[in-house]
C-alpha cells in the first residue's frame, strides 16, 4: 500500500485528496487508523506530498499572551460549550467583512462550509467528538483569499496546518487561523456504531450534541441516552482516549508552540469557581492578528496562569496516552460485538462510576437533570 505519510499516521485532513489533480488519493478508514492511500492514477506530481501536514507540518509560535474569560452576550456564552469565545470572535470577525468557516453537523455528515452572516454562526456552536471531514473548505478559503477577502478559520491543529500548506504565503495574508485544544479524535464510524445499538442511524440525526457545559453526554435531537450528570459508553471512551485513531497518540500539534494566530480551549482548573458553570473559555495569542482580533471582540478578559492552563490541558504538553485496553476494544468493535459492552470491558472502573450514578439520579438520591434519556446499564 501506498501511502501519502507513513502508515497509520493520517490525520484524516484531506488536503491531499482536494489537492490532487488527478483524483488520485483514498481515505482508508479501518476505525483503528487512517490512511491516505495513493491510487494508480498517480502521476507523481507531488502536490499530496508538499501539502500533507503530517509530511510538512506548519511553523510552531509559541504564545505571546493569554487570557481567561467568556463572551459578553450572555446568549452567546450559553450556547458554546465554555466560555463562547469562538462565536464571539467569528461576530467579530464578520462584522469587520470577513468570512468565517468552521465544522457543522449537517445531512448526517461533520463537514466545514463558509459564512459571512452572524446569524448562521449558530451552525458551528457546539464541541464535536469526532473527525470531522473539511473536503471542499480548503478551496473555498483559497478561492476567498484570492479575491482578497478576508478569512477565519477555525479547526483542529491538523486542519489549521493543512490549510496554511494548501493555501500558501503568497494567499495567507488575509487568513486568521484558531486552532482548538485537541486531545484526538474517532473515526465518525465509531460514532455510528454507538448510535446503531439504539437503532439510531446518524444519517436521520438533526442535531448532535456531545456536551452541555462541563457536563459530557451524547443527545440526538435533544434526547440523551443516559441521565443528565453522567457520561454515555461513547463519551466515556472518547474522554479516556479509547477511540482516537492511531495517529493521535503520537500528535506533532500537542506542544505549548501552536500553528494557529489563536489557540482556544477551556480554562479547566480556573480560580473563578463562581464562574464555572456559566462556562469559561482559555485563549492563547500567537501573533498579532490574534491578539488584535482577540482584543477587539466582546469578550470579558481575565489573567490566567499560563502554568496552570498546561496542568489542566495536558495537550499543550503531550499527546494523549494509549489506554491497555484499546487494541482489544477495536478487535471487538471489528468483531461486530456491542459497542457499551467492550467499553466496560476496556474501562470497567470508569463505566462502572457511571452507572452508580446513573442508579443514584434514577432513584432521586442524586441530582441530574430534567431532560429526556434513554437509559441502558451494561457490564
Amino acid at each position: 500500500m501506498k501511502t501519502v505519510c507513513e502508515a497509520d499516521q493520517c490525520a484524516g485532513c484531506m488536503a491531499c485528496v482536494e489537492i490532487c489533480p488527478r483524483n488520485a488519493i483514498r481515505i482508508e478508514d479501518s476505525l483503528k487508523a487512517f490512511n491516505a492511500t495513493i491510487t494508480d492514477a498517480c502521476i507523481d506530481c507531488g502536490a499530496c506530498h508538499r501539502v500533507c501536514q503530517r509530511n510538512h507540518p506548519a511553523s510552531f509560535v509559541e504564545p505571546k499572551i493569554w487570557y481567561q474569560g467568556w463572551a459578553k452576550k450572555d446568549e452567546v456564552r450559553k450556547a458554546g460549550s465554555s466560555g463562547g469565545f469562538a462565536t464571539a470572535l467569528a461576530e467579530a470577525f464578520i462584522r469587520d467583512g470577513g468570512y468565517v468557516c468552521s465544522c457543522v453537523f449537517e445531512n448526517g455528515q461533520f463537514g466545514f462550509t463558509l459564512v459571512n452572516s452572524t446569524d448562521e454562526l449558530k451552525r458551528f456552536a457546539g464541541s464535536k467528538y469526532v473527525k470531522s471531514n473539511p473536503e471542499g473548505a480548503y478551496t473555498a478559503v483559497r478561492k476567498k483569499l484570492k479575491e482578497g477577502t478576508k478569512v477565519l478559520f477555525i479547526g483542529l491543529p491538523c486542519h489549521v496546518s493543512a490549510l496554511r500548506n494548501f493555501v500558501g504565503q503568497k494567499w495567507g495574508e488575509n487568513l486568521v487561523t484558531i486552532d482548538l485544544i485537541c486531545h484526538g479524535t474517532s473515526s465518525p464510524k465509531i460514532l455510528e456504531r454507538f448510535l446503531k445499538q439504539y437503532g439510531v442511524e446518524l444519517d436521520d440525526c438533526k442535531e448532535i450534541k456531545f456536551r452541555t457545559k462541563g457536563k459530557f453526554r451524547l443527545e440526538k435531537d435533544c434526547q440523551g441516552f443516559t441521565p443528565v450528570g453522567v457520561s454515555d459508553r461513547y463519551l466515556t471512551a472518547f474522554l479516556n482516549a479509547l477511540t482516537y485513531t492511531e495517529n493521535c497518540y503520537n500528535c506533532q500539534y500537542a506542544k505549548l508552540g501552536r500553528v494557529s494566530d489563536i489557540t482556544l480551549g477551556d480554562s479547566w482548573g480556573s480560580e473563578l469557581e463562581s464562574e464555572w458553570k456559566k462556562g469559561i473559555s482559555l485563549v492563547l495569542c500567537q501573533t498579532e492578528k490574534g491578539k488584535n482580533l482577540v482584543e477587539g471582540a466582546d469578550l470579558v478578559l481575565h489573567p490566567v496562569d499560563l502554568n496552570t492552563a498546561v496542568q489542566h490541558n495536558h495537550q499543550l504538553e503531550h499527546p494523549s496516552r494509549k489506554p491497555q485496553g484499546r487494541d482489544a476494544f477495536f478487535q471487538g468493535i471489528q468483531g461486530n460485538k456491542k459497542f457499551n459492552r467492550l467499553v466496560y470491558k476496556a474501562l470497567p472502573k470508569k463505566c462502572f462510576r457511571q452507572n452508580i450514578k446513573s442508579i443514584l439520579i434514577r432513584a432521586y438520591i442524586l441530582r441530574g437533570g430534567g431532560m429526556t434519556y434513554r437509559i441502558e446499564i451494561l457490564r
